[in-house]
């Protein structure tokens, strides 16, 4: 299996601005050959898992378009060496200091002509890992990135709270919103194949695409081996290894979900 991702070997100051910051850009991350190929996965995803076209994904009808979420992908697809990929891996391990482990890929697909806002949040709203900063997410345009198609938006600096107070969006779905205004928020300007590293204490969300195109992109969220989650169920917590809190591996062939 071919790895999609270019091997990436940061700099030491790039290390440090992302323990800094929450975040770090890594510019053409996915080789120019293969985004195009990982653009029609994602939206071969969006068609048989959620039955939705990418005529459908032309204009918004309601609040499920700010974002389009799925799982699933096929073994040895190019998202498949993506996710599981060398460089992938590798690019993960260097932030979290340690073995990368995939916890939960999905699709980001945002509806065009109105695709609506997605409200700034922590990933650790809703399964908390422990420590945040010992899991992340690498986030992957797979289209050009604007402020007008709604690119995604940071706050620097957000992780040094730790876990933070959050309420349900009121979209009528279960995101999570943070219980503050952030003063500084941060737009992020891609290429397609470029990625975002963050951390999962990091505050993001993103805007509306008032674009014709959907907005398409894909998040890979890893975990280190001493990562440990809250059940909710049973109210303790569990290290993420040996109960695994997705089923993340790759499938034959994609189903249609329930949704």
């Amino acid at each position: 299996m071919n790895d999609v991702a270019r091997a990436i070997t940061l700099a030491p100051q790039e290390i440090r601005f992302y323990e800094s910051e929450g975040y770090l850009v890594v510019p053409q991350f996915v080789r120019e050959e293969s985004v195009e190929q990982l653009r029609g996965e994602t939206m071969q995803v969006m068609q048989e898992c959620l039955g939705l076209s990418e005529a459908d994904l032309a204009q918004a009808k309601g609040a499920a378009d700010k974002l389009r979420q799925c799982a699933q992908y096929l073994k040895g697809s190019g998202l498949d060496a993506l996710i599981n990929g060398e460089n992938t891996l590798g690019l993960a391990g260097q932030l979290l200091k340690g073995d990368a482990h995939v916890y939960m890929p999905f699709t980001a697909v945002k509806a065009a002509g109105g695709g609506g806002q997605f409200h700034m949040h922590q990933d650790n709203s809703y399964t908390q890992h422990e420590p945040g900063v010992g899991s992340l997410n690498i986030w992957v345009a797979l289209v050009d990135m604007t402020p007008e198609n709604g690119c995604l938006l940071v706050v620097p600096r957000s992780h040094r709270g730790g876990q933070l107070e959050s309420h349900n969006a009121g979209d009528g779905d279960s995101h999570q919103e943070v219980d503050f205004d952030p003063e500084l928020v941060f737009p992020v300007r891609m290429r397609a194949g470029d990625a975002i590293v963050f951390s999962r204490w990091t505050v993001h969300g993103s805007g509306t695409n008032a674009t014709s195109e959907p907005r398409a992109a894909y998040a890979l969220q890893y975990h280190r081996g001493d990562v440990k989650y809250l059940d909710r169920k049973d109210k303790e917590w569990k290290l993420l290894l040996e109960h695994p809190r997705w089923k993340t591996e790759p499938v034959e062939q994609l189903t249609r979900e329930n949704r």
